[in-house]
């Protein structure tokens, strides 16, 4: 996958780049402090949205470092829907990237990460739409699951309940599901199922995080009747960070690389407000928590560890911090005895980080290798190390998920290295994947039975490793993944996943195969081996009516990691059809039929996917004028393969390489999605582009969005956020002579059929009457849109501008999408009407 550098300053402390993206925290002294303060603040709050981004990272940073609370972002989708600026990644790859940009996020501003199962379909204009979609109780069971698991004493909402039909309708619909939650949640008849693994819980308050936007304007949300919200200055300075609230807050947003999110950081006052929804309004306006107990004393046998907690926070040496190990320890015990075992287990986990820290415990398990299989072994390196003078031992190295336990009982005293390794067995085991696309899904959901799962941001790690040692004589344990850590000339030392991947892996290179008439293709088949010295066979499934040739294919792969490619013959159906094919290896008796896909950017983890190993295969009758077509990539798509499969020559155009000559050659240049809004230099180049249309050529301009940007067309446009969400909205045919319609494949509107996500976006809503209009299509309840594809005569050429959305068509394996992008290549000046 491709590698994206970029460097992100956080906290002026260090950057975050893939190297150290799985490096263990290294917690400064001021840190561990911050740490015991947040220890004594028994409280929690919940922030409630639909997608990655929603989530206001200043309220969600100054609940998390100003209040002190436990603070958690629920986002109900996981952002698949939207858009890459980074990569090629789309719907189910991308939001594996946005979840881990959220876990960067939340690694910024100090909150948690949850989800829902919803699956982010792509834009809804009302709620009722977005149910007709998810599952409705489905999604509803998560936010109540959320709430149980949580705990919170108060949940915000994002998004405002009342107002459905005025923003996206993922947005309403997330707040609409929180504000019916916030009962359920303590009604155990309702998802009693939920019961075996929690308990029943009611929030204390239910807000609102309004602003002047919701409003209309600043004059208005002046005029607004506050007194049901409370309000804060999130723009504090926190002296022991070296930043404020908002420079934290900007910082953490900036981690939505995908979404090209990376901004400025701010300093100064900020007012934010919330409005008070549901539950008791709090007695002290500034204070969310106010008439809430947040002190240990909330929880049966808390004044004990209170009494010894806050003298700690107190007194706390910031020189020697390690002096405070023998109170800790007293705490942690009396800690684990606590009957509660929600803050049992919260406050363990707080407690534990504070005395590792403290004591400079270094404790490490790094494979040798960055993967294995189930039913092998794999050699990992310990590195335990006590930095304290404290004493303490080593007692035991526990195994997850095996029961297994290794004996240490080894000394470990002040700055002295203990390193050993061990040489263990792994049985079978789950692959490493992320959990929530295990299981084939549907357009609104993704299927997870197992109830425990259920919102996780990420799959656990497959191999864990329990350090078990004895502190000043007190028993406890800490428990860290494996990884693998090594170093590179380059780049230093690097920090991966230890990842648990299949014997075999096979691969075909297009994820949608055309055959544009009857005649055979050669499918390459690339087979990856997961260990050293596989043999086995691969076979490929074609749909009924389809042959391949031969039946089978041998492989025979010595090294781990080396990849062997072989080749089959497919014959498509004499008709028109679809259908998939599939890759199956078979390697000492088992059958193996996923793709590894490797997700490797410099600002998140790598991430290892299991998906089937399938593509689309389309057989459609198809015509098409010209051969040689430029592309300019925008944000990033991939028509460019697409047009290759239908047997076009395409050449990427970097805008830098851009001049009064270097179209000519072309038949057709295309314009990728978004390129006016990303590649900034195009407007330098436009005139060459018009130039090119003016003496004879044929342009096609996809979709931009309509904040601040100039497409330069050579008439007046005006761009718009008018959409069609509906990819099963009705399409009327405007101009049907004209020759995008004709020329040279017949277009109806069963070509309109089995689209997905949407017909297309940000459509013109004004242009000048050189262009012609060629469709109109409008979502329910809502005016006609014309704008979706226009076409103007320009000197000897042809300027055509399209929000359709063939960025997703394409790719998908659309067939009428093909046919009428070919149509738009396919334009002459002498066969416009």
């Amino acid at each position: 996958m491709k590698k994206q550098l970029t460097l992100i300053p956080l906290l002026g402390l260090f950057i975050v780049t893939s190297v150290f993206a799985q490096k263990p925290q290294k917690l400064t002294t001021n840190e561990i402090y911050e740490k015991v303060q947040k220890l004594n603040f028994l409280g929690s709050a919940l922030y409630v949205a639909a997608h990655p981004d929603d989530e206001n990272t200043r309220l969600i940073a100054y609940m998390a470092n100003k209040v002190k609370a436990r603070t958690a972002y629920l986002s109900l989708t996981r952002g698949d829907g939207g858009q890459n600026l980074i990569g090629p990644e789309i719907r189910e790859l991308l939001g594996v990237i946005r979840t881990q940009e959220l876990l960067a996020a939340r690694g910024v501003d100090g909150g948690e990460q949850r989800f829902s199962r919803a699956n982010d379909f792509g834009y809804s204009k009302h709620p009722d739409e977005t149910f007709e979609i998810w599952d409705e109780d489905k999604v509803l069971a998560d936010v109540v699951w959320a709430i149980r698991k949580f705990k919170p004493d108060v949940i915000i909402n994002r998004f405002n309940h009342r107002t459905p039909g005025t923003t996206h309708g993922h947005h309403t619909a997330s707040a609409m599901l929180s504000v019916e939650a916030f009962d359920l949640a303590a009604d155990k008849t309702k998802y009693p199922e939920q019961l075996q693994y929690t308990e029943a819980w009611q929030p204390n308050r239910l807000f609102f995080n309004t602003s002047w936007w919701f409003y209309g304007s600043r004059e208005k949300f002046e005029k607004a009747d506050k007194s049901k919200m409370l309000n804060f200055d999130i723009g504090v300075y926190y002296p022991l960070k070296g930043v404020s609230n908002n420079e934290l807050a900007s910082i953490a947003s900036s981690q939505h690389l995908c979404q090209g999110f990376g901004r400025l950081t701010t300093r100064g006052e900020q007012t934010e407000y919330v409005e008070f929804l549901k539950g008791e309004f709090p007695k002290d306006k500034k204070d969310i928590f106010s008439g809430i107990n947040t002190k240990w004393n909330r929880v049966a046998g808390g004044d004990k560890i209170g009494k010894i907690l806050y003298d700690v926070e107190k007194n706390f040496d910031f020189v020697n911090p390690s002096k405070h190990l023998p109170n800790l320890m007293r705490a942690y015990s009396l800690i684990e005895k606590l009957k509660d075992s929600h803050w049992r287990e919260i406050k363990s986990k707080q407690i534990k980080e504070i005395i590792e820290a403290c004591a400079g415990l270094y404790l490490e398990a790094s494979a040798k290798t960055s993967s294995t299989t189930p039913n092998s072994s794999a050699k990992i390196d310990f590195e335990v190390l006590n930095r304290s003078t404290i004493p303490m031992d080593l007692v035991s190295i526990g195994w997850y998920p095996f029961e297994k336990l290794t004996m240490k009982d080894v000394k470990l005293t002040a700055n002295k290295k203990e390193n050993f390794t061990e040489d263990v067995r792994l049985l079978q085991m789950d692959y490493s994947s992320p959990y929530w696309l295990n299981a084939d899904w549907g357009l609104g959901m993704y299927k997870v039975d197992n109830q425990e799962l259920i919102g996780d941001p990420e799959t656990k790690r497959p191999v864990r490793v329990t350090f078990n040692l004895k502190i000043d004589g007190t028993p406890i344990s800490f428990t860290k993944n494996v990884i693998r850590r090594y170093s590179q000339r380059d780049k230093g030392e690097i920090y991966e996943p230890f990842e648990i991947l299949p014997r075999v892996t096979t691969k075909l290179k297009d994820k949608v195969i055309i055959f544009s008439d009857g005649a055979s293709k050669k499918i390459a088949v690339e087979v990856r081996s997961g260990t050293q010295n596989t043999k086995g066979s691969v076979a490929l499934k074609v749909p009924n009516g389809w042959t391949v040739t031969p039946s089978n294919i041998n492989f025979d792969i010595a090294q781990k990691g080396d990849k062997q490619v072989v080749e089959f013959t497919v014959t498509p159906s004499s008709n028109q059809s679809e259908g998939y094919i599939q890759t199956v290896a078979t390697s000492e008796g088992k059958t193996y039929d996923k793709e590894l896909i490797e997700i490797n950017y410099n600002h998140i983890p790598k991430q290892s996917v299991l998906l089937p190993s399938k593509a689309k295969v389309v057989r459609l009758d198809i015509k098409k004028e010209g051969k040689s077509i430029g592309y300019i990539q925008g944000s990033g798509d991939a028509v460019p393969e697409s047009l290759r499969q239908i047997g076009y020559s395409v050449t990427e155009i970097k805008p830098d390489a851009i001049n009064e000559n270097s179209l000519n050659n072309f038949d057709a240049v295309v314009i990728g999605i978004r390129a006016y809004n990303t590649k900034k230099e195009l407007q330098f180049k436009q005139k060459y582009i018009l130039d090119y249309v003016k003496n004879g050529g044929n342009v096609i301009v996809q979709y931009n969005t309509n904040r601040r940007v100039d497409v330069k067309a050579p008439y007046d446009l005006t761009l718009s956020r008018d959409r069609v969400t509906d990819e099963f909205a009705k399409v009327t045919m405007l101009a049907k002579d004209h020759s995008v319609l004709n020329y040279p494949n017949k277009i109806t509107t069963n070509d309109f059929e089995n689209w997905v996500q949407e017909r297309g976006l940000y459509f013109p809503n004004k242009w000048s009457s050189e262009y012609t209009p060629i469709l109109s299509m409008h979502d329910k309840g809502e005016s006609a849109k014309e704008g979706s594809l226009l076409v103007a005569k320009y000197g000897k050429g042809n300027y055509i501008y399209t929000g359709l959305s063939f960025f997703r068509e394409l790719p998908a394996g659309v067939p009428g999408a093909y046919k009428l992008f070919a149509n738009l290549l396919s334009v002459k000046q002498n066969q416009i009407k």
